[in-house]
């Protein structure tokens, strides 16, 4: 479908890659993962064909149609999603010579919009308004529409930031759906999202320069990727333990002189120049694979008062809409609170309720004395001028910032972050998407702070940089109240789950995989007691009709299969929270495998449970079983 030969490109005469070699085939769904600045979405755009590379060449058909969504998107004040669509569909069809008529693409439009999701409210609404998970949804509907829903090739820079759980799981089904071999279509994709690669990703490429060609290509999913890079780097490593002994050997032959050797054997003086110079790129390489992770911390005042914000029974609700009720929230030392929730559902404004900016319509919220000292990392960061220079963005006042009661130059608090010297007169405006979120993260590290708040923090931030955001969340003493879609942190860090439904319910789970099952089952619930209102209700002997026999047994013992099931799946997820277990890998790699059959076996039996109650009531016809 698409092979790039030794493609290269720099950027203000700065080398992002050189000289790597890409191939996207039908099926193949591409996840793009490397350290902030090192030229992913370059990349992206190089493999749509919209920037030229400074060197190789981007082999495909002409006619391939090519659907590219931007990490991201402005939309013109009063323009409707309807109409963006409906227009991109027009456009599409002019640029393939293929004349499209409105009134057909209207109906496209709607078509493809009913598959993003889009109700009819917003798909009529000010795209402006729209929160920043529907503009994502608009940007791939208006992408689809382009290639009459049908690309070849779908390419998607950072397409999880801003969506919530239920988006990111539609997310994972329209990318499963598009790159499947069946389609004939090729994805690729940028993220950061880690469950989101695990699920969805057949090949994973990493661009970085601890590889020798610049990228690692690894067929499977994430984990596959881990196991392979290790792997690659350990032979490394071992690579370079061998030539330093062999080099030590050759410096002590070179240091005898002509007679001291015996020989004056060109061919080994060469041999032992090349192992010098094949050292000297291993240990350069290693050198950059130590530095692709920022040097994160927090300021903590280290104070271990228990409760330290005190939420009784609070209630709030906006513009008509009852956001959450009867909430309670205690937050102390080492407690870590995941906020989860469809964007709308109040997240964000329970936050505000907690740290004093606004008050609740009913209950209260009492803070320690004296008051605790908050900070708030926001996914709505404050924006820096685009000329702003890097160095005063690290450094607003003076060259020195103080950390932990230690004076840092400005130029070794950016090596903290991996900011090269030569970068700290460069403008914001001039870096990465991931690289003013480190800025962003300086600038959190700098206020001493008993509650940390963290609202959608993992946003354009690189793999290694996450994990080290990770590692200094652990350690954070004080309390946390994480707002975030990435599954994989809240799984390693939140010591319980609050979970906003958006129809002004909460609900207290103690994992995230907790909070989704128990979501679904809300889901099919709440359809089925739908139907079973608006449904005439069918005489007994109607209904024993519908269900076979086998059926009807089946569906006489599957409430008690779910009980079953349910009650595996919390002895599989208590494993997993066992201390001698957890340090353990293998073991608890066995456990995490054993958690998720059993969560997956819970999901499938609610869904055997829903097509039976449809097959029931008349609505839906026998499944084949097996």
């Amino acid at each position: 479908m698409l092979h790039a030969r030794s493609i290269s490109k720099s950027v203000a005469f700065r080398p992002l890659f050189r000289e790597i070699s890409l191939t996207i085939e039908p099926g193949t769904r591409l996840g793009i993962v490397g350290p902030n600045g090192s030229g992913k979405s370059t990349l992206l755009r190089v493999l749509s064909r919209l920037e030229p590379p400074d060197a190789g060449e981007i082999v495909a058909d002409e006619k391939m149609r090519a659907v590219v969504v931007p990490q991201d998107e402005t939309f013109e004040p009063g323009t409707r999603p309807r109409d963006l669509v409906t227009r991109a569909g027009i456009d599409g069809a002019r640029d393939r010579g293929e004349p499209l008529e409105e009134h057909e693409a209207e109906i496209r439009a709607s078509i493809v919009l009913g598959k993003t999701g889009f109700p009819d409210a917003l798909a009529d609404a000010d795209a402006c308004t729209l929160s920043g998970g529907w503009r994502k949804r608009l940007s791939i509907a208006i992408g689809l529409a382009h290639a009459q829903d049908a690309p070849d090739l779908l390419l998607l820079d950072e397409p999880t930031n801003h969506l919530d759980l239920n988006g990111i799981r539609w997310l994972e089904d329209l990318v499963n759906r598009v790159g499947s071999r069946r389609s004939g279509a090729g994805v690729a994709f940028i993220t950061h999202d880690r469950d989101f690669l695990e699920r969805v990703s057949t090949r994973v490429a990493e661009i970085s320069p601890v590889y020798p060609s610049g990228i690692l290509v690894v067929e499977g999913n994430y984990s596959e990727f881990l196991r392979r890079k290790q792997e690659a780097l350990d032979a490394d490593a071992q690579r370079q333990r061998y030539l330093q002994a062999q080099v030590r050997k050759d410096l002590d032959w070179l240091s005898r002189g002509p007679q001291g050797r015996g020989t004056k054997s060109k061919g080994r003086i060469d041999r032992s120049y090349d192992r010098m110079d094949e050292l000297a790129g291993l240990r350069s390489r290693a050198a950059e694979g130590e530095r692709t992770g920022s040097d994160v911390d927090f300021n903590a005042s280290g104070r271990k008062t228990r409760k330290m914000i005190v939420a009784k029974e609070i209630s709030k609700s906006l513009g008509g809409k009852q956001l959450f009720s009867d909430v309670s929230i205690t937050l102390g030392a080492g407690d870590r609170l995941g906020l989860l929730g469809p964007n709308g559902s109040g997240k964000t404004t329970l936050i505000k309720i907690l740290t004093g900016e606004m008050q609740p319509d009913a209950g209260s919220v009492t803070m320690a004395m004296p008051k605790p000292t908050i900070a708030v990392f926001s996914q709505h960061r404050r924006e820096f001028p685009r000329d702003t220079r890097l160095r005063e963005a690290l450094c607003p006042v003076g060259d020195h910032v103080t950390f932990r009661g230690r004076s840092y130059h400005v130029t070794g608090w950016a090596r903290r972050f991996l900011f090269r010297d030569g970068q700290l007169e460069q403008p914001i405006g001039s870096l990465s998407g991931g690289e003013v979120a480190r800025v962003h993260v300086a600038g959190i590290m700098l206020e001493p702070s008993d509650v940390l708040v963290l609202d959608e923090p993992t946003n354009d931030l690189d793999i290694p940089t996450l994990e080290t955001l990770e590692e200094a969340l652990e350690d954070y003493p004080g309390a946390i109240v994480l707002v975030t879609h990435d599954r994989a942190m809240l799984d390693r860090l939140a010591t319980g789950v609050l979970a906003l439904d958006g129809e002004g319910n909460a609900h207290a789970y103690a994992s995230v995989e907790q909070a989704i099952t128990a979501a679904d089952r809300r889901r099919i619930e709440a359809a089925a007691a739908a139907k079973a209102a608006t449904a005439p209700a069918p005489r007994q002997t109607q209904r024993a009709k519908k269900l076979s026999y086998h059926e009807q047994r089946e569906y006489d013992r599957i409430e008690s299969d779910v009980e079953t099931a349910e009650a595996e799946a919390a002895r599989a997820e208590a494993r997993t929270l066992d201390p001698a277990i957890m340090a353990d890998h293998v073991a608890m790699h066995d456990a995490c495998d054993a958690l998720r059959i059993a969560q997956e076996r819970v999901s499938q039996l609610y869904a055997r449970w829903d097509e039976l109650e449809r097959r029931r009531s008349g609505e839906a016809p026998p499944l084949p079983r097996g």
